[in-house]
């Protein structure tokens, strides 16, 4: 009875040793399909976009009258006294100025406009969203330089569920292209070499570890 119950406990050990090596190769397996993420990603002509829900201040030089602060509204549109409607959404303030004087230019002799973003939200397809196993899994606005551990630091950082790194970023940018990132070894370890720069459109995708 002693002899038969060892052998099968030996038997079950060897299983349960297979069985572990199995999931640890599928985990290494799933970690490596995708390419590191570059390093530097940002690019040096990166221009901000205007967005819904961004507060916006307009000086229109030598008349204080006409100028204010507004919201971009849901819509992505502007109104001011004299402009009813204006779609900013989707211009940098450089080119959003330029389309405010053009219409203002109805009414006011060469007018003089400059554009200040003063409250950043950014149009969603340049939001940087985290999905998955973070504290705080939300969209947030992307800046310039802005790196994975920026966004970390943002979210709360990882939960306890999570296989940081076996978290990947998807890249609009790049045709959808994934790229691998080891998030517990930057976080957890402390290895500013597994820290990369985001882009606009970024997603950053947390799996759930399974042990």
């Amino acid at each position: 009875m002693d002899k038969s119950f060892g052998f099968y406990s030996r038997k079950l050990g060897l299983a349960l040793c297979a069985a572990a090596g199995f999931l640890l190769q599928g985990c290494a397996s799933t970690a490596s399909r995708f390419p590191p993420a570059p390093v530097i990603a940002t690019a040096q002509d990166y221009s901000y976009i205007v967005g819904a829900g961004d507060n916006i201040n307009i000086i229109v030089w030598r008349n204080p009258e006409l100028s204010m602060s507004v919201p971009v509204r849901p819509d992505g549109k502007i109104a001011t006294p004299l402009i009813d409607e204006l779609l900013a959404q989707g211009k940098n303030p450089i080119e959003l100025a330029r389309e405010i004087e053009k219409q203002l230019g109805k009414y006011v002799r060469d007018p003089v406009v400059t554009v200040i973003v003063t409250g950043f939200v950014g149009p969603y397809s340049e939001q940087i969203r985290v999905i998955g196993e973070a504290t705080r899994p939300q969209a947030l606005p992307y800046k310039m330089n802005m790196s994975v551990l920026d966004v970390m630091i943002a979210v709360g950082g990882l939960t306890d569920f999570a296989a940081g790194n076996d978290a990947t970023i998807l890249r609009s940018s790049d045709g959808g292209k994934q790229y691998a990132v080891r998030l517990r070894d930057l976080i957890k370890r402390g290895d500013v070499s597994a820290n990369v720069e985001m882009r606009p459109g970024d997603v950053l995708i947390i799996p759930q570890s399974f042990f």
